[in-house]
């Protein structure tokens, strides 16, 4: 300890813990910046700040330049440690003390505290100060050390790349069984929330659409007095307009383009249509937004395989897939379902078997075989009974009952299901 040396390599050794709490506060300073934190930097004129701003244009390299600093700075600081402590006499006469103790346990102790925790305790409370002042050496090594950058970021991609390929995606019904884990009656809505985004992507645009039967629409001919009654009475902002025709739809009109014209008794309304939109049965309501929203219309036509009129979808029925129903003041109470008992429901025919699931809580696999094409409740019993049951008239799968409340020649209104525990 005698020889001067010795103190400079301990200072030269200090320096290099220093330099090691500089790089690894950069980084957590870099990645760490909070939108207001870059919208700060990004309006200065500041050179060092302009160079910042190129740092995380590209944070790859940047990752890089810090990584292989930090390593190349640790490294020497363990083999200058190393040196200094076979160097001194008093350690030399225990080589295992001095190989164990120190080199281990006290150069980790250090490198942990001073090259790693306070300097990123520091960073993170001060981001931006870390990177004003770091980013002009950041650049200065980057340069030093772009070619190994370069050498590990074609690496690491590649590695990347190879692991990609035995990566397993988490199924529907994987994301669908981790909500369900996770549910309790404090968070019910934000899960119903997340299973309606889970659900999102496999739904059908024929399982939320109004089917033709309940869609309001108007014959081409109508006069206006005549239609001016009906768009009152529906409450609805856009209406289809067929030529003698359901399965000929012409176009569809948007009231607030008849307005102009309410008083003009002789006024040709058909002009007005603007040009309707037809989408299959089978598309996805994910794919279906993506539509909407390049064509900017809120109302598009079902049509089956033949090119008939299915239903209609707007832009309300697939939001509420993921958010729940949207009432306004127009709209009018459709209870879709009405609970008698623990065990006992009263449900409208055209409720989906999706609906019918969720708020019976039951497994839709027992459903799967036997529901066919079937996309409501009253198109299962159908399907299933084989003709449109009168009412009073019932139908049992497994330990579930479904007796017919109401129903006509076309079709079923309303179902009383009764489950049955045992």
């Amino acid at each position: 300890m005698d020889d001067p040396s010795t103190y400079l390599l301990i200072l030269f050794w200090i320096i290099l813990i220093l330099l090691s709490g500089l790089i690894s506060a950069s980084e957590v300073a870099f990645f760490s910046l909070n939108p207001s934190d870059l919208s700060k930097i990004k309006e200065s004129n500041k050179s060092q700040d302009k160079i910042s701003i190129n740092h995380l244009n590209n944070p790859k390299f940047l990752l890089a330049t810090i990584l292989i600093a930090n390593n190349i700075i640790n490294i020497a600081i363990v083999i200058l440690a190393t040196y200094i402590f076979e160097s001194n006499l008093v350690f030399s006469t225990f080589p295992f003390l001095n190989e164990i103790l120190f080199q281990i346990l006290l150069i980790t102790f250090i490198l942990l505290i001073f090259g790693e925790v306070l300097p990123k305790i520091f960073a993170n409370n001060n981001s931006i100060y870390v990177v004003k002042k770091m980013s002009i050496p950041i650049n200065i090594i980057s340069k030093i050390v772009s070619p190994i950058s370069y050498v590990l970021i074609k690496t690491t991609g590649f590695l990347n790349g190879s692991f990609e390929r035995f990566k397993e995606n988490p199924s529907i019904e994987n994301l669908s069984d981790a909500i369900n884990i996770t549910s309790s009656e404090e968070n019910g809505k934000e899960n119903k929330f997340l299973e309606g985004i889970v659900q999102f992507g496999k739904t059908d645009v024929k399982q939320i659409m109004k089917s033709r039967i309940d869609v309001v629409s108007i014959e081409i001919n109508t006069p206006l007095n005549k239609l001016i009654e009906i768009v009152l009475s529906s409450g609805y902002s856009r209406i289809p307009i067929f030529e003698e025709s359901l399965d000929n739809i012409k176009g569809v009109l948007h009231i607030k383009d008849l307005l102009p014209y309410l008083g003009n008794k002789n006024f040709n309304w058909g002009r007005l249509l603007r040009e309707p939109f037809f989408v299959p049965e089978t598309k996805k309501i994910d794919d279906l937004l993506k539509e909407i929203k390049q064509i900017k219309q809120h109302m598009v036509i079902v049509v089956d395989e033949y090119g008939g009129t299915s239903g209609i979808v707007t832009l309300e029925d697939i939001i509420e897939e993921i958010i729940g129903e949207i009432s306004d003041e127009f709209d009018q109470e459709d209870v879709i379902c009405s609970k008698l008992d623990m065990h006992t429901y009263i449900f409208q025919g055209k409720v989906t078997l999706m609906d019918f699931y969720r708020i019976c809580d039951i497994d839709e696999e027992a459903f799967e075989e036997k529901k066919g094409d079937a996309d409501t409740l009253a198109g299962f019993i159908i399907e299933n009974y084989g003709m449109i049951p009168k009412k009073g008239e019932s139908y049992k799968l497994k330990n579930i009952l479904f007796t017919i409340e109401g129903a006509n020649k076309t079709r079923i209104t309303s179902i009383k299901v009764k489950i049955n525990e045992n």
